[in-house]
């Protein structure tokens, strides 16, 4: 037989991703069902390789927890609303990304900025975004999802608007970083959309929502290439936060995450936020009393890097740093190299500058499209490799095409190999997003996918100093900083201790999921991890 052992408040299924949801529940019922009460844990027996009956949704003391809840309810209308809306966030996120490598050619030409303060425009956003992504990782933990996401969005669409009025450089160069701080709290939206997605579908939503993430960045190009011409790059900041305009109207429908509600004890609240999803997606509500799980101290740093999670931290850190360092490289290289042409060893004066053309805009269009095979490479690999393979194989596949741009290569040839380098970092970049969420628990979940958000803005911060000013003086060295990082990062990735996929969301870190979070992939360990809803456990 299967043994479950669970927590002593209540008999908690862990394999809900599996649960049955069709007419053969009656057939369940007759299931044997053995539950022997003991002083500090029940177990609960099947027959070998009999499907788990829905009825554990509906524990036999009458108690239920979110988990169970959500699984339960299933995917279905309220999780296409909530997916639009988060998408819109995230695709606010890489417009305000994108107008970086559109903006920053442009002002150099404008105003005869020298390429450092170019590189330093840059780096001011994502300073911003590093100082503030830990920050609304806390605010989330502590005052709530939403709370942390709707004064983000806020922030950066008042300090984006602004910086459209920006005087002088002194002035964009403030007002960018402060846009920076609102963009750092963009992730949260990760947290609040995965603690509402049942096990079976996470993986897939977390990257079917970074298809808004690619329409943010095709669309910031089709702008520029409407407005730059014409209106010129105020315009095209101001009409840039338009999603952050929609997402901030729309925002009143968002509920606050059911997990986060009960885990500050406010089961009432909870019970209504579900209540409300089983009415929208015309499923049927767990009976009994919802029940938390221990209730912990919520967000602190430390809890990061207890004995459990150490490792996990430090290299999610490194990975995430390697991917945001070399995501961004590549997207300001691409408009450093397609300007400088097959000519790359020439050296250029410092205030020398070139508007980008039309030609320009194509290429750029052209390698932004890549964000959308680079997602059907990471939804494809995501479950049947695992999280941690998947991250690897994208790492990998990037070093591999960057070693030939140290040839001189045709236009052409430069634009197929940055196109499959992007595609390639962006699904690392979406694998790390799914992963993070999963390892760690309800207390410390926004906290620790904000500290990782606040690493890969330390790697976009140092980056510009590689792609814009480095390259000037040696192509070969910035392109080998790059193509290293990766091969450190694919090591990195491999090397990650826990594999969540198939896994359920941990509501605690405690000693009772001690055995799930030394597990890795071994999906037979006693610890109740489930299996992997494709069957290919990673």
């Amino acid at each position: 037989s299967i043994d479950f052992q669970l927590a002593v408040v209540v008999v908690r299924f862990r394999r809900t991703g599996e649960s049955t949801r069709s007419e053969d529940d009656g057939e369940n019922r007759e299931q044997v069902v053995r539950i022997a009460e003991q002083t500090d844990l029940e177990s609960v027996a099947l027959a070998d390789g009999a499907p788990v009956p829905r009825e554990f949704a509906n524990p036999t003391d009458d108690t239920f927890m979110v988990e169970d809840a959500v699984e339960a309810i299933g995917f279905g209308t309220f999780q296409w609303k909530l997916s639009i809306l988060t998408g819109l966030s995230w695709m606010a996120d890489a417009m305000e990304m994108m107008i970086l490598s559109i903006l920053a050619p442009q002002l150099h030409c404008e105003w005869r900025l020298p390429s450092l303060e170019v590189a330093l425009l840059t780096s001011a956003v994502f300073i911003g975004m590093m100082i503030s992504s830990s920050l609304w990782g806390n605010i989330s933990d502590k005052y709530g999802r939403k709370t942390g996401l709707k004064m983000s969005v806020l922030w950066t669409m008042f300090y984006g608007l602004m910086s459209a009025f920006a005087p002088i450089y002194g002035w964009i160069l403030v007002l960018r970083a402060l846009v920076g701080f609102g963009i750092g709290g963009a992730p949260q939206s990760v947290t609040l959309y995965a603690e509402f997605l049942p096990m079976r579908s996470r993986a897939t939503c977390i990257l079917l929502i970074e298809i808004f993430w690619a329409l943010g960045t095709v669309f910031e190009v089709l702008l520029a290439i409407l407005v730059m011409p014409t209106l010129g790059w105020r315009w095209l900041l101001g009409l840039s936060t338009i999603p952050l305009f929609i997402f901030a109207v729309l925002c009143f429908w968002l509920p606050e995450s059911a997990r986060y509600d009960v885990l500050t004890g406010n089961q009432e609240k909870a019970l209504a936020t579900l209540k409300r999803i089983a009415t929208e997606n015309g499923a049927p509500m767990p009976l009994g009393k919802l029940v938390a799980a221990r209730q912990e101290d919520r967000g602190k740093i430390q809890d990061l890097f207890s004995s459990h999670f150490r490792w996990t931290t430090v290299l999610l850190w490194f990975i995430w740093f390697a991917n945001a360092f070399s995501y961004y490289g590549l997207v300001l290289l691409t408009t450093e190299l397609f300007q400088e042409g097959g000519n790359k060893m020439e050296p250029r004066c410092s205030l020398e500058c070139k508007y980008l053309n039309s030609d320009d805009y194509k290429d750029l269009l052209w390698t932004t499209l890549s964000e959308f095979p680079g997602l059907l490479v990471t939804l494809w690999a995501i479950d049947r490799l695992g999280r941690r393979k998947t991250m690897a194989l994208c790492f990998l596949v990037f070093s591999l095409c960057i070693i030939p741009l140290y040839g001189c290569v045709g236009r052409a040839s430069m634009t197929v190999l940055i196109f499959i380098a992007r595609a390639f970092i962006a699904g690392g970049f979406q694998a790390a997003y799914v992963y993070t969420p999963e390892v760690y628990p309800t207390a410390t979940r926004a906290l620790g996918l904000g500290t990782s958000s606040g690493m890969a803005r330390v790697g976009a911060l140092i980056t510009p100093f590689v792609a814009q000013v480095m390259l000037e003086s040696s192509v070969y060295l910035a392109l080998s900083v790059y193509c290293c990082c990766c091969l450190l990062a694919a090591i990195a990735s491999c090397a990650l201790p826990i594999e969540t996929t198939g896994r359920g969301l941990q509501e605690s870190s405690h000693h009772e999921w001690g055995q799930e979070m030394m597990g890795r992939a071994s999906s037979h360990n006693s610890g109740g991890i489930a299996h992997s809803s494709s069957g290919s456990q990673g």
